[in-house]
């Protein structure tokens, strides 16, 4: 592979346009980075490139050649190999099974060697220095950090021509980080061009040769690495117009949740104070701990240590229940999975909390009553309550979910990712929203990867970093680059 191209490249999903009129190049031999924030476009296009999606618009051309890459196999044939930020291992399976599950040796019969399959295995194990693995480990006992290089070696043995990688040092050690590294720099030396997703900007400065940016799914050039620092690459990556999602705070001086010194699995010795009527943000990079903390706080993970005051009183965080019952509501970002119950009506999921919470006999006519009431407050688009969920629009999903904690009375919202997938007017719908349960006096904790989506709504951010508090800021002096410049630095 000499050069490949990208064309003038646009993808559309319902309600986002995550690429437009992107062309960008790419050359043997050169490690190019892409960045840019969570929801540029990057991993859209990485994924076009790895043949998951179809480009609606723009063509692939690789040594001249026009390319249609119709799917990751067409990619595999073409030499282009992918470490996806989100894993795709099979933990059923052992690593040797995993590395080479599209290429198993097998002999005339079709059946699979083994022994050659373990030999190749073991070589790329030794080549990664992952000397606490064996090619007959299973997948499901590994750390994620394993799980990570063991992805790495299963894109490794494609022999590819082009490797990209996603987020791929986000659950790394320093020690494997470098061994990484190493290998990029033999790789690039081969000939291999290597396209690199990171939001570490250090890491930036240390590999690539060039970086490309993008920024609400547009192309912003691509610039020399010794022609940039991280303060100019960080102005490239923001300045977005946020004006319309400014409002007056509701923020009231009693101290409505304390989190004191809290440690956990994956955060250490974190304190904050939740003002009356405040929507107080938490930002930080993906794996930084922002959703390990808001599950600890809500009694879904185990807290090793601290302690979670609400109005005044300790909280027995050890089932989500009792957090519940004393006036906590907790939305996930993961809303399919954690949030709701897919194949069971609107009306069940909105009331299905409520009635746990409630010891009285279940009354059909009340609860659909209720439930219809919350489907007209938060212009929730179905026909009726009795529709299925599945058949919903994300949107109206996250609305539905948002229902069922309101039912209950919250004093304190937990909102993950609140906007993640959905549609703009969905999401100013939710913005609204939360606006007006500050207002109230509510409480809101909100994560988010959405830095203007941050800086709009909220009173104050607090930025994790590797699982600490890395720093606090006010709405009034918070910024994009400051947000940036404190996960990073």
């Amino acid at each position: 592979m000499k050069h490949l191209q990208l064309n003038h490249i646009s993808k559309t999903f319902p309600g986002v346009k995550a690429l437009s009129d992107v062309t960008l190049s790419i050359h043997a031999g050169e490690i190019h980075a892409l960045c840019g924030e969570n929801g540029a476009g990057k991993s859209t296009l990485m994924n076009i490139l790895a043949g998951n999606l179809q480009p609606d618009e723009g063509t692939i051309v690789l040594d001249q050649l026009t390319q249609i890459i119709r799917s990751p196999q067409n990619a595999f044939a073409l030499g282009i190999s992918i470490v996806y930020q989100h894993l795709s291992l099979i933990d059923s399976l052992n690593v040797a099974e995993n590395v080479f599950a599209n290429d198993h040796p097998v002999n005339k019969f079709g059946i699979i060697q083994f022994g050659k399959l373990y030999e190749k295995t073991s070589l790329l194990l030794q080549r990664l220095k992952l000397d606490q693995i064996t090619p007959n480990t299973l997948v499901s006992s590994l750390s994620p950090a394993q799980k990570q290089m063991v992805e790495i070696a299963k894109a490794l043995s494609q022999k590819p021509a082009i490797l990209i990688l996603d987020e791929p040092t986000a659950s790394l050690t320093d020690k494997e980080t470098r061994t990484l590294f190493e290998i990029l720099q033999k790789l690039k030396k081969e000939g291999v061009a290597i396209i690199y997703i990171s939001h570490r900007l250090d890491e930036l400065f240390i590999l690539a040769d060039c970086i490309s940016i993008l920024k609400d799914g547009k192309y912003q050039g691509t610039f020399l690495k010794q022609n940039l620092t991280k303060a100019s690459l960080i102005k490239l990556m923001v300045g977005r117009e946020i004006n319309s999602l400014k409002s007056e705070s509701y923020r009231q001086i009693e101290i409505l949740l304390s989190v004191k010194n809290l440690s956990g699995q994956k955060f250490h010795n974190v304190s904050f104070n939740l003002h009356r009527g405040e929507i107080l943000g938490l930002s930080g990079l993906v794996g930084a701990g922002r959703t390990e903390i808001a599950r600890a706080i809500f009694g879904a993970d185990k807290i090793e240590s601290g302690d979670v005051v609400l109005n005044n009183v300790v909280l027995n965080t050890n089932h989500p229940f009792d957090t519940i019952s004393k006036g906590m509501a907790y939305v996930p970002e993961e809303r399919k999975s954690l949030g709701l119950f897919s194949e069971m009506s609107v009306q069940d999921n909105i009331t299905v909390t409520h009635n746990n919470l409630t010891s009285h006999i279940y009354n059909a006519t009340e609860a659909a009553q209720r439930s219809v009431e919350l489907k007209d407050k938060l212009k929730i688009a179905t026909t009726n309550v009795q529709q299925k969920v599945v058949n919903l629009s994300g949107g109206n999903q996250q609305k539905v979910v948002l229902a069922k904690w309101l039912l209950t009375n919250p004093e304190v919202f937990i909102v993950d990712e609140p906007t993640h997938g959905i549609d703009v007017g969905a999401k100013f719908e939710i913005y609204e929203l939360l606006k007006s349960l500050a207002s109230q006096g509510k409480g809101i904790i909100m994560i988010s990867s959405d830095m203007p989506e941050l800086l709009g709504l909220c009173d104050r951010i607090l930025v994790i970093k590797k699982g600490t508090l890395a720093g606090e800021l006010s709405s009034a002096e918070a910024t994009e680059e400051k947000l940036l410049t404190l996960s990073t630095y």
